[in-house]
């Protein structure tokens, strides 16, 4: 390879590596927002809440734990956030996605952002055959999600607003020990890939952001993983900042961390061999656990 070529491709990789640094975040477009978000009273849930909260945004937030939600809300006024609210929800209650959107809506007055972030408990195994356990986490992973951005559309649409999906890269590749949680992150990027192209065709402007997170060191994930797969996690708050700005950015897709965006986009190149490497990383004396 000449110097002449060598050049180019190193110019075309650096543009590359600056395309997908560029931040267009905005903040102060935050001030004042209307958010929703699911699963907020620990973890990223939690850790997005502040953000959004110290950004001076509106905040619905809704959970299972109604403890934990008061003590999320107390801390967002503390930050900043103009207005907070909660409400504890089941998502595996079919009843629960719609009462928790007309909540927000009444309490809000409207809606800028619907931010899905909540998901069930899987274990992190060998499939079992426990096809129950697959047909609930459906339910609470993927429907209920399709439920509540159902019933915020009018208002979405009504505002230009945004549908924040957070996903992980077990919805890109498929990886050991993450068949019914891996089943349920596909499905959303499915769902709302295809409805992203609907809304486009209708001409209604509301963005979705699909999120694709890779091993994140909540306290729920750690306590499963932990001996189990040899990777390196990397911190609930960054991930969360990392979608706040992505939402409010607009942007189709983002990866936390960034180099995830190379796993997901290259998931059908030589796929015998990515699955070898993947295999690489999993500690094969021992099973059990949670998903990253």
């Amino acid at each position: 390879m000449n110097l002449a070529v060598k050049g180019l491709c190193l110019a075309a990789v650096g543009g590359l590596l600056a395309f997908l640094s560029r931040d267009t975040f905005d903040p102060g477009s935050l001030a004042g927002a209307k958010v929703l978000l699911t699963g907020a009273s620990k973890g990223i849930g939690e850790q997005m809440a502040y953000h959004y909260a110290k950004f001076g945004a509106e905040i619905a937030l809704t959970a299972r734990r109604e403890a934990a939600l008061q003590k999320v809300m107390k801390k967002c006024l503390e930050l900043g956030a103009r207005k907070v609210f909660y409400v504890p929800a089941d998502m595996e209650l079919h009843s629960d996605p719609e009462r928790v959107v007309k909540f927000a809506l009444e309490k809000l007055g409207g809606l800028d952002y619907l931010v899905l972030n909540h998901i069930g408990e899987s274990p992190y195994e060998a499939w079992s055959g426990d096809v129950e356990h697959t047909r609930w986490l459906m339910q609470v992973n993927f429907v209920s999600y399709v439920q509540l951005a159902s019933s915020a559309l009018s208002a979405l649409a009504e505002s230009k607003g945004s549908i924040v999906v957070v996903s992980s890269i077990n919805g890109k590749v498929a990886t050991p020990y993450t068949t019914s949680y891996s089943a349920t992150k596909f499905a959303l990027d499915g769902f709302f890939s295809s409805l992203r192209q609907e809304l486009a065709m209708q001409g209604t402007d509301i963005a979705i952001t699909l999120c694709i997170l890779g091993l994140i060191d909540t306290d729920y994930a750690m306590s499963r993983i932990r001996g189990k797969v040899l990777m390196t996690p990397y911190p609930a708050s960054e991930a969360a900042l990392a979608i706040v700005k992505g939402g409010t950015s607009r942007d189709r897709e983002i990866h936390y961390p960034w180099q995830a965006i190379f796993i997901s986009h290259a998931r059908d190149w030589y796929p015998e061999f990515r699955d070898w490497i993947i295999r690489g990383f999993y500690n094969t004396t021992s099973t059990g656990g949670a998903h990253p």
